[in-house]
């Protein structure tokens, strides 16, 4: 029988419409000299980018501040530079103007915030250096018999087969603990793949929306789509902590968003990352290519989660740079705290 996960189908439907509605007027003369380079960039952005009203921002008024410095003689680094900054005004880590000698990347969505993750402190104090690890997932019963997970990044693959010997692994376990901090994204059909293994019927998993025109708020209405527990795989139901923290970003944003909607889930830690827009990639005349969030997606409450995801209320915590020094992971012990007393 062949099985088709309706968001993955979902994606590839959006991916389609927006790679066949590009907008591009091909009556318009655009040079490949830095003028006209500029011209479509700041072009490409106006048509397809997605955040425009949510974070209100003026695309206009960004011209005119930046449009009067280009100048067709200036150097490869100087007009790169340029660009990149214009598109810092986009607040947004997917936007990335790559060229053959550089790629330009917005980092304050996470610089200027605590680590709140520390790899040593937990692989020597809470896992002894003494774990196993498959396809990206590292993954122990702890002293306290909760089970633990990190996934570092949904750019790993994982299988139905590989989560059925983890989960099953630490069935026993009083509860379960995912770590994604750290995590900046990957596949969402990974996330589906994970997310999918902590529900028990079909659940609404959140919104996807297309652009429908060059306007700003040119957008198609809200697709539902839907996880559905896999049949015949090791389905967890105990309670559940996932930790986060702004490095937790793009589709480990979206896990945490899905996640968090679940009754016995609880996240603990900082606020994520955000990143919920479904990037797209348009090239330039001198061959430079921009990277943008053209599709956002929405919670199952139709919120945006562009800007993060707070943990559950009362569960803010950051990490006790003190304490870790002690060997203490101050997140990741109120985790255990809560799946071992339940409060």
């Amino acid at each position: 029988m062949m099985k088709k996960r309706y968001f993955t189908y979902l994606l590839a439907l959006c991916s389609s419409i927006l790679l066949h509605s590009c907008f591009v007027d091909d009556d318009k003369d655009i040079t490949n000299d830095a003028v006209g380079n500029f011209d479509a960039l700041w072009s490409i952005v106006d048509e397809h980018y997605c955040f425009f009203d949510y974070k209100d921002i003026d695309w206009d008024s960004v011209r005119t501040v930046y449009r009067p410095k280009v100048r067709n003689n200036m150097g490869n680094y100087a007009f790169f530079d340029l660009c990149s900054d214009m598109l810092d005004e986009l607040q947004d880590g997917h936007v990335n103007l790559s060229s053959s000698f550089a790629t330009s990347y917005y980092w304050a969505w996470f610089q200027d915030y605590p680590v709140n993750y520390d790899e040593r402190v937990v692989h020597q104090y809470y896992l002894d250096f003494d774990f196993y690890q498959t396809n990206g997932i590292i993954y122990k019963k702890l002293r306290e018999n909760i089970g633990y997970i990190y996934y570092g990044s949904f750019s790993n693959s994982i299988s139905d087969n590989s989560l059925d010997h983890i989960l099953v692994r630490l069935a026993s376990c009083d509860g379960l603990i995912i770590d994604v901090r750290g995590n900046g994204g990957g596949s969402l059909a990974y996330v589906e793949t994970l997310a999918s293994r902590f529900i028990t019927e079909r659940t609404l998993a959140g919104y996807v929306c297309h652009k429908t025109g060059a306007g700003h708020d040119d957008f198609s209405e809200p697709y539902a789509y839907y996880y559905t527990p896999p049949a015949g795989h090791f389905i967890y139901t105990k309670p559940v902590a996932v930790l986060t923290n702004r490095y937790t970003f793009s589709a480990a944003n979206n896990f945490v968003q899905v996640m968090k909607s679940l009754p016995q889930v609880t996240v603990i830690g900082d606020r994520t990352g955000g990143g919920s827009g479904l990037p797209f990639t348009y090239n330039l005349p001198n061959g430079w290519n921009i990277r943008l969030s053209s599709s956002p997606i929405l919670d199952a409450e139709g919120n945006d989660t562009e800007f993060g995801i707070d943990p559950t209320p009362g569960f803010k915590i950051d990490m006790d740079t003190i304490a870790a020094l002690q060997g203490h992971d101050t997140i990741l012990d109120r985790a255990i705290e809560w799946l071992v007393t339940g409060k």
